[in-house]
């Protein structure tokens, strides 16, 4: 039985609802919107904030990117971009450059963006108190007041656990020199890359019902002392076991056979961009990308 979808799943009511609160966070820059968060055809938890935000603001003539953790072939990247399809007939592509309209999980796409993207990036947890502030209503109150020595103090907890400040993701970050802000779980390596971006990103979370953005050419920096400074995950000697790249996020992969740690482009699109470039077999990459090399 074939089922009339309105165009982008939503009533035209709840478009403009959530239209209406990605304005008023652009409008305010890191400031945590709320919205009235839709029941999905997914579960709570699988990008529900992120596909809101995708479905409201997505146009017949755009082109949609979706990605998991650096994968277009992931299991969530695929049924979002089967379901966003299915019920708008947009064209749905890998190369970052070429789409209009990304939605991603953990990652920030390795190719600059330019000024006609969006980002949508999907946020488990959107409150960046919520670590050591369970109140809402408290949160909202250090918000208000620009109190973060909360955050200072669990950086600084760190340093002195650790050495050193020991976040691997959702590193906190201050936009516009006003709002702390969770970059959604994206890698440190990331986090420079929403500093004054070309790109509009947006930022949603269904559980917890909020959006909230960075609009284009706006200050973001990570949170860091003065003598423990904000560093990048880095891959010291470390390049792509298919295409050599040295200057991205690298995943670390185990030989069985040797026990060998290889290095392997985490966004897999760069990966083959740059192999097709050099006229490497797409079949040949295709077949490597998420293995280890034989």
């Amino acid at each position: 039985m074939n089922i009339a979808y309105n165009f982008a799943f939503f009533d035209e009511g709840s478009k403009r609802e959530i239209r209406r609160a990605t304005l008023k966070a652009i409008a305010i820059p890191g400031y945590q919107v709320p919205f009235a968060s839709r029941e999905m055809p997914i579960a709570r938890g699988w990008g529900t904030g992120g596909l809101q935000l995708t479905l409201s603001l997505i146009g017949k003539n755009d082109i949609l990117k979706v990605i998991d953790q650096g994968a277009d072939e992931s299991v969530n990247a695929v049924n979002i971009k089967k379901l966003v399809a299915k019920t708008t007939g947009v064209k749905t592509v890998d190369d970052t450059a070429e789409a209009t309209l990304i939605q991603s999980r953990h990652r920030i796409p390795e190719i600059p963006l330019h000024e006609h993207q969006i980002l949508v990036l999907q946020v488990p947890l959107p409150e960046p108190l919520r670590y050591f502030e369970p109140s809402e209503f408290i949160t909202k109150h250090l918000h208000a007041e620009k109190e973060y020595s909360g955050s200072w103090l669990m950086l600084f907890e760190q340093i002195m656990k650790y050495g050193n400040m020991s976040t691997d993701a959702d590193h906190p970050v201050m936009v516009h020199d006003r709002y702390v802000m969770a970059p959604s779980p994206i890698p440190r390596f990331d986090n420079p890359k929403m500093d004054h971006s070309d790109a509009l990103i947006l930022l949603g979370a269904g559980r917890e019902k909020k959006v909230y953005a960075v609009p284009p050419y706006t200050k973001v920096v990570s949170l860091a002392f003065d003598d423990y400074s904000f560093e990048v995950e880095r891959f010291e000697g470390a390049c792509c076991r298919l295409c050599g790249a040295e200057d991205v996020f690298l995943d670390e992969l185990i030989q069985e056979e040797t026990g060998e740690t290889l290095h392997q482009c985490n966004d897999t699109s760069y990966c083959i961009s740059r192999l097709n470039e050099g006229s490497a077999s797409t079949t040949r990459t295709a077949a490597k990308i998420g293995g280890v090399a034989e």
